[in-house]
């Protein structure tokens, strides 16, 4: 596969661990240079060291909580200024919630959605319209397999992933000609601090399923440059996923929080 995206600039958000980690080192190796951002300097500052010394490329931070409203504009302009052009989107940044819905405090819940929905679209509203001007881009979008079914015990999060999965294949297919690439990413359950950030313990289904994030990435990057619309990470995640098309909604509901509890 021809490397079209060596010496090209990618934003990836959530970077300080985990998958965003992961996919910031593995496009750093495909020869891209980065700018990478998270809330938490200390950890997003060894993340950029660590890429930029491995594979020899740029790697800049910008310190910013995309839970905020003017995040998105604010690096968008900051990019603008210093000439800098994205040519890969990578919105990774988010977070879930685990619990009865009837028990999570509403905040935690609008914050949750916010990061996951709100500031998601943002970035890509701001960035895809410079994409389409030069006619050449790639934008990632980070869901999960929970996007194809109920959740109990997940359930806001899971809603808000099923969003990001029909808004990603969408605005694929509405790009088509324009040189600019959708990849909607349904990761499984991946090596990261997902489950202590929800505020829940792996479960013995969960321990078995977990994915290293660099699998993930390497899947991920693959399917992107691929020209995917969609892509779910690892086969026995995948026919999770095609399975629920052959039973009821009722059905996968239950399903799903009994693999939760």
């Amino acid at each position: 596969m021809k490397n079209t995206i060596k010496d090209k600039t990618a934003l990836v958000t959530g970077a300080s661990g985990g998958i965003g980690a992961a996919i910031a080192r593995e496009l750093g190796s495909r020869g891209m240079n980065l700018v990478l951002v998270a809330r938490r300097e200390d950890l997003l500052r060894k993340v950029a060291e660590a890429i930029s010394r491995d594979y020899g490329i740029r790697a800049e931070i910008l310190v910013k909580d995309l839970q905020k409203e003017k995040a998105p504009d604010e690096i968008h302009a900051q990019l603008k200024r210093s000439g800098t052009n994205i040519d890969v989107l990578v919105n990774n940044a988010g977070f879930g919630v685990y619990g009865r819905f009837i028990d999570i405090p509403f905040e935690r819940e609008r914050d949750m959605l916010y990061l996951d929905i709100v500031a998601l679209v943002h970035l890509t509203k701001l960035f895809v319209r410079d994409m389409a001007t030069r006619g050449f881009g790639y934008i990632m979008q980070i869901a999960s397999i929970g996007a194809f079914q109920p959740s109990p015990l997940y359930a806001s999060y899971s809603a808000a992933k099923a969003f990001v999965l029909s808004f990603g294949e969408a605005i694929h297919h509405e790009l088509r000609g324009s040189g600019v690439v959708v990849t909607v990413v349904s990761p499984g359950v991946t090596e990261s601090e997902f489950l202590k950030v929800a505020g829940q313990e792996p479960n013995r289904y969960q321990r078995m399923a977990m994915m290293p994030a660099e699998k993930v990435a390497s899947i991920a990057v693959k399917a992107m440059l691929k020209k995917k619309s969609s892509v779910v990470t690892g086969k026995m995640n995948a026919i999770s996923a095609w399975s629920n098309r052959l039973i009821s909604r009722k059905m996968s509901a239950k399903i799903a929080g009994g693999l939760m509890e």
